[in-house]
């Protein structure tokens, strides 16, 4: 199957997935990466500009990020609403510290990946949207979302397709080309990029998802982080079945 033809089935996907639960349209969080790029011009594509509602939600973010966003809501004519969340998240930390209690480098970034989940997950509740989810199969892999955070959504669109097939796809769906060639980052902290979080390139990973041949040390970072984020890809575990006593 060509890349073209499983994208008009991932629109053929968003728009019965929308009849069949009887819902009023989707909610997607809109950051200027490629990710989210790609969902929101398949999204509209599939289900039409109406029933796709777009929401930025900067938290002490680079400038950029926004500009990006909203470059791509005007290039795709996307309805978008913009929603600062650095005030909210600033609030959320000092509340922590009147207690104590310092959260970690780790521990901010997650809360303010999660605070974007609740966001949409409010907004959906009440239009009676479906939240979107914009991971990839190399971050589905590895585990490189954040649990109940970007991990969290109704539907996974874009989960089967490696990186450079996310990136091939956007310029075929109309993406500006800074957009979808920019540099993969969540923009969580200053110089954060995926690649060097994640310890290896996404050129790599994409290799070792398609059954090519990687070095060992790749091999051996890919298997690690698949390993130790098994938790976020499996059911929450639960105690035994409980075998009550007959009365």
């Amino acid at each position: 199957m060509t890349l073209e033809r499983y994208l008009d089935r991932i629109e053929e996907f968003l728009k019965n997935y929308l009849v069949e639960t009887k819902a009023s349209g989707y909610v997607l969080g809109l950051s200027g990466g490629v990710d989210s790029s790609l969902v929101a011009a398949l999204s509209k594509e599939a289900v039409g500009k109406d029933k796709l509602h777009c929401i930025m939600m900067p938290i002490d973010s680079h400038p950029d990020d926004l500009k990006d966003a909203i470059a791509l809501a005007k290039a795709l004519d996307l309805n978008y609403h913009v929603i600062d969340l650095s005030e909210t998240f600033q609030n959320f930390v000092k509340t922590f510290k009147e207690q104590g209690i310092e959260l970690d480098k780790g521990s901010l970034s997650n809360l303010k990946v999660r605070m974007r989940m609740s966001t949409l997950y409010a907004y959906g509740q009440t239009h009676h949207l479906l939240v979107l989810g914009t991971d990839n199969a190399d971050e589905r892999y590895t585990g490189y979302f954040t649990k109940y955070g970007d991990g969290a959504a109704d539907l996974l669109p874009i989960a089967k397709l490696v990186k450079k097939e996310v990136v091939e796809a956007a310029k075929i769906k109309g993406v500006p080309l800074f957009l979808a060639e920019r540099v993969p980052s969540a923009g969580l902290f200053e110089g954060q990029t995926d690649e060097k979080e994640m310890g290896i390139t996404y050129k790599d990973l994409d290799d070792f998802l398609l059954g090519k041949i990687v070095n060992k040390e790749v091999l051996d970072r890919i298997n690690y982080l698949h390993r130790i984020s098994e938790h976020k890809r499996v059911p929450i575990p639960e105690a035994e079945e409980f075998i009550r006593d007959e009365k």
